[in-house]
This record gives C-alpha cells, sequence and structure tokens, in this order.
C-alpha cells in the first residue's frame, strides 16, 4: 500500500474489480495497523467460485491466514465496503480480528449495526472494535447503487 492508499480507498478499488466481473461491488482489505501493510485482500466472488461463502470478507481472512499460517488474526484491521453480513461476522469473530471498518451501512442484509447485531449477542465469544468510515460510504454506496441499477436494466 502506498502512502497515498489508504486501505478503504483499497477497498473500494477492489470492489470496482468486483463489479467489472458482474459480482457485487464489495471489497475488503486487511492490514497489520503496526506497520499500516496489507496482509490480504479480497473482493467478492461467489459467482466466479460457485462459492456462495465467497464474499469479500471471507476471501481476505483465508488469504490472511494463509500468509500468516494462523487461522486466528488477532491485531488485524479488516477494512470493508460494505457492512458485513452475519456469516462474514461470525468469520470475523472466530479470526479474532481486531477491528472492523465498513463504509455503507446495509439495513437488509448487514449484521453489525443491522439484524442481528452479532457482536451483540451473548453467544458471540469475539467482538471486534466496529468503526464506520462515513467518509467513505457515498462512495461505496454510489457503486452498490449503479451495480443494481445497471442489472436491472439488463433484465
Amino acid at each position: 500500500m502506498t502512502d497515498s492508499t489508504s486501505p478503504m480507498t483499497r477497498a473500494l478499488e477492489l470492489a470496482q474489480r468486483a463489479a467489472d466481473a458482474g459480482e457485487v461491488p464489495v471489497g475488503a482489505v486487511i492490514i497489520d495497523p503496526a506497520t499500516g501493510e496489507i496482509v490480504a485482500e479480497g473482493h467478492n466472488q461467489p459467482i466466479a467460485r460457485h462459492d456462495p461463502t465467497a464474499h469479500a470478507e471471507i476471501v481476505a481472512i483465508r488469504h490472511a491466514a494463509e500468509k500468516v499460517g494462523n487461522y486466528r488474526l488477532p491485531g488485524l484491521h479488516l477494512y470493508v465496503t460494505l457492512e458485513p453480513c452475519a456469516m462474514c461476522a461470525g468469520a470475523i469473530s472466530f479470526a479474532r480480528i481486531a477491528k472492523v471498518v465498513f463504509a455503507a451501512d446495509d439495513p437488509k442484509g448487514g449484521a453489525l449495526i443491522h439484524g442481528p447485531k452479532f457482536f451483540d449477542q451473548q453467544t458471540c465469544h469475539w467482538r471486534p472494535e466496529i468503526q464506520q468510515d462515513k467518509a467513505s460510504a457515498p462512495a461505496a454506496s454510489r457503486l452498490l447503487r449503479d451495480f443494481f441499477k445497471q442489472r436491472r436494466k439488463q433484465s
């Protein structure tokens, strides 16, 4: 990552890559906050991979776990362009990610501040710090809106 590229900026670039591939535009980046280095990244790929679990967050978590050689990712931060769903929140919890920063909220499918509020559940064993990047939310929302508007035109 260059000094001029923030983790969320990179996540937005990955979201655009997903959109260009016909996938829902969501991108994710996992960084080591101590160094600022990107540990792993991913974008939505369920269609291409024929895998309903290939959400951006899961793809990034899998790459990070392989890179660090551990299924736990303590101390690392996840930046994602859309509020994670319940499946991704579960993976974030199991991976012990320290902090989640998301751009656009997702009232229909989100699970952090909407829906089940996964990390508020008594049965959740690990709760990361959660932060919304409201400055990046408009760009992430626009990517999603434009993607679905284009899909509606094609059908």
